[in-house]
């Protein structure tokens, strides 16, 4: 190198050190913990491993896959590593027959996302990723079909999926490449509509007893969950031709065939997991002869919903277990036959249910009951008494299947948490964080490692979109929601002077058509003071209360449909952007009337505000321990204000923020930084940024709120959509 180049490249890598691009952003380690509920969410299915006795996968529908580790007595999240959204939308698993390490997984969310076949040889801790060309929904309606995926158990590299929109696959080299079977008689309708689907080739079941060791297994099943004349398909010579099998005129949903060759298949009316309205359950005999076997007892009640859950025990010849789903005037129940579906007993009317320890399962205000949604049904291959089945809140087991006396089932959730969480919010006092989550309404959390009692009540909304608290009065916490059935309400908002503990409905002046009132759909934010005497509710023309909700009146100066952001410290004072005009507004007379400042550094435009819609956070806040000190995001950028929104500083440099929450003395992001996505957090006013999730803690990157603590220097939560809620600690603080 000549002295001219020298000094050139020294300023070079000067200036590129300068601006960040030379070394990648600081890491800094943090201890993760999820936020325990208990489970919490759809769990489409539960396989036991035929090859270990105590080894069982779980896949659920947006959070990932689970193993059961039988050392641990816990479920161990297989995906957090994972950073491909889609790939936490599990379409079907499979453990391979023979060997106990191996294993693989279908993934994709929907037909608009990327689809892989995930293969692992240690049990899920570490997967190959083989993207394919054939689209999966593994949130979809018909995730409780399946399983799409099978393995030959006599030639175990042999695999074979049931796509929903392509037709039949196989792979021959352990799901390393994958081929069309274009033989199969059904090749599929294509990919579907916008928010549509197809149930397409609903399971594949193989026959080990039509095999031998290293010899391919002669006799596959096929059940199609797509209209038309046939729903099942028989090859008897390895696939390469196909047979029409007779049956009823339903859609063959779940198949599963068992040691003698004996193929049970659950029938139904529709994809599921809900608008199902009737069902069978049919077993063929190895030659292909079937017989309609439906237990009587449910057709007694109506014949109302289908059974999505089909298993049998290897261990027991003859024993076969179905659930149904969508059985809703009777309740969903379980079936156990020992004599091959001659006669059935109904478990469901001597079931008893113990949730002391997952509390939330009374969410809704009464006892827990047996479940809706089964549609994962599974009997140990190594225990008979042994039975577990999921639903779309939680997991089951028994340990003593009976055949007439009672039946004792506890959730079997021990380190499952697989909920959607829409808001979070960590007050300056009391419970260290209350949550707002989708289906289950949200909770306070005395206890971060403790399943909580459901207090979200009076009125109860199934989803809280949103949480306030008083800064200066914490026990002062409001919050709206929305109710995902059409059930009689007066009110889509509560007020809790205790913390959260009890509430009072806050009802608001009827707005809107009687069809449809704009006071009650829970579209709209509410906010409170700092004293928790002033509350604020965005409506369409916004309202203020000063008297606990008694009395309300239309605020001046506040747009409608426009969220209004507390001061935390002095009651006075509150804040709103009005995106029309591109302006801030403040009220200092407690939320009488809002007027504009002409506040400097703002960008023109603030119409990108971060995400939309009734479950957006706020893309405002106001600092918890001190006065006049905002923060605000325009698209992916951040700002500072620390004079009541006079001025305005940038908060962000290089880092482009999605999701941004406060706390002690810190401000913690989503975002993307020199090329990484992460979670991010700032302890000097957004100068500069470290990262504080790492490649082991990505959870499919489906981030939906993050906040700080106001209380302790460090901490941050984070809620995901699909993997629950998480709490997070600098590591040498733990």
């Amino acid at each position: 190198m000549t002295r001219f180049w020298r000094p050139i490249i020294a300023t070079l890598l000067m200036a590129l050190t300068a601006h960040g691009s030379a070394r990648p952003p600081e890491v800094v380690p943090y201890h993760w913990t999820n936020v325990k509920v208990g489970a919490g969410g759809y769990a489409p299915n539960i396989v036991f491993s035929p090859a270990e006795r105590g080894l069982a996968y779980l896949r659920t529908d947006m959070g990932g896959a689970y193993r059961w580790d039988d050392t641990a007595r816990r479920w161990l999240p297989l995906q957090d590593g994972n950073a491909t959204p889609s790939y936490m939308g599990i379409e079907s698993i499979a453990p391979d027959p023979r060997d106990p390490d191996i294993v693989y997984m279908a993934a994709g969310m929907n037909a608009g996302q990327p689809a892989a076949i995930l293969r692992s040889a240690d049990r899920g801790r570490v997967w190959r990723v083989t993207p394919v060309p054939f689209a999966m929904g593994g949130n979809e309606d018909g995730r409780g079909l399946g399983e799409r995926l099978a393995i030959d158990p006599n030639q175990t590299r042999r695999l074979f999926f049931g796509s929903r929109h392509d037709g039949l696959w196989r792979s021959d080299d352990a799901g390393a490449t994958w081929s069309k079977v274009t033989a199969f008689p059904v090749a599929g309708l294509g990919r579907p509509a916008w928010r549509r689907t197809h149930g397409g080739v609903a399971f594949v079941a193989i026959d080990p007893m039509s095999g031998g060791a290293g010899k391919p297994s002669r006799r596959i099943w096929a059940g199609i969950a797509d209209p038309g004349a046939v729903h099942l398909y028989r090859s008897d010579d390895e696939g390469e031709t196909w047979g029409a099998v007779a049956g009823p005129a339903l859609l063959a949903a779940k198949g599963v065939i068992d040691s003698r060759g004996v193929f049970w298949v659950g029938y139904a009316s529709g994809l599921g997991p809900s608008g199902i309205a009737t069902g069978a359950v049919w077993r063929y005999d190895p030659g292909g002869r079937g017989r309609d076997v439906t237990p009587r007892t449910w057709r007694q009640t109506g014949a109302e919903g289908a059974f999505l859950g089909v298993a049998v025990s290897p261990m027991a010849p003859g024993t076969v277990a179905v659930s149904t789903v969508d059985r809703y005037r009777h309740g969903d129940s379980l079936w156990l036959s020992r004599d091959d579906g001659r006669t059935w007993n109904d478990v469901g009317t001597r079931s008893r249910r113990d949730v002391s320890k997952t509390p939330f399962l009374l969410h809704e205000g009464k006892g827990a009951d047996f479940g809706h949604w089964i549609s994962g049904l599974a009997i140990d291959p190594f225990d008979p008494t042994h039975v577990a089945y999921t639903t779309g809140a939680t997991v089951y087991a028994s340990r003593a299947l009976r055949a007439t006396r009672g039946v004792d089932w506890v959730p079997w959730t021990e380190g499952i948490e697989q909920t959607a969480v829409i808001t979070l919010a960590s007050p300056t006092g009391g419970a260290p964080l209350l949550s707002g989550f989708g289906d289950l309404a949200g909770f306070v959390h005395d206890d971060l490692d403790r399943s909580p009692r459901p207090t979200f009540v009076n009125p109860y909304m199934s989803n809280t979109n949103s949480i306030d608290y008083a800064g200066l009065a914490p026990n002062v916490i409001v919050r709206s929601g929305s109710l995902y059935l059409d059930r009689p309400r007066q009110a889509s908002m509560g007020r809790s002077d205790d913390g959260g503990r009890t509430w009072t409905e806050i009802v608001l002046p009827p707005m809107g058509n009687p069809a449809r009132r704009e006071d009650l759909n829970g579209d709209w934010p509410i906010s409170v003071s700092a004293d928790g005497a002033t509350m604020i509710v965005a409506t369409p023309v916004a309202q203020v209360s000063r008297d606990g909700g008694r009395l309300w009146s239309a605020v001046r100066g506040l747009p409608g449909k426009t969220r209004a952001v507390a001061d935390k410290r002095d009651p006075r004072i509150f804040y709103a952007v009005d995106v029309g005009r591109g302006k801030l507004l403040v009220s200092r007379d407690a939320g009488v009337s809002f007027a504009p400042l002409a506040s400097h550094g703002l960008p023109a435009d603030l119409a990108p505000l971060g995400r939309q819609g009734r479950e957006a956070q706020s893309s405002l806040l106001a600092a918890p321990d001190r006065t006049g000190t905002l923060w605000l995001q325009a698209g992916t950028q951040l700002f500072r204000s620390s004079d009541g929104g006079i001025s305005f500083v940038s908060a962000t440099d290089r880092l482009k923020v999605e999701l941004f929450g406060l706390g002690r003395n810190g401000v913690f992001a989503v975002g993307t930084l020199g090329g990484v996505r992460g979670v991010w957090r700032s302890m000097d006013a957004g100068r500069s940024w470290v990262r504080i999730d790492d490649d082991s803690h990505r959870w499919g990157g489906r981030y939906r709120v993050v906040s700080g603590d106001p209380r302790r220097e460090g901490r941050v939560y984070l809620g995901t959509d699909g993997r629950g809620a998480f709490y997070g600690d600098p590591a040498k603080a733990r």
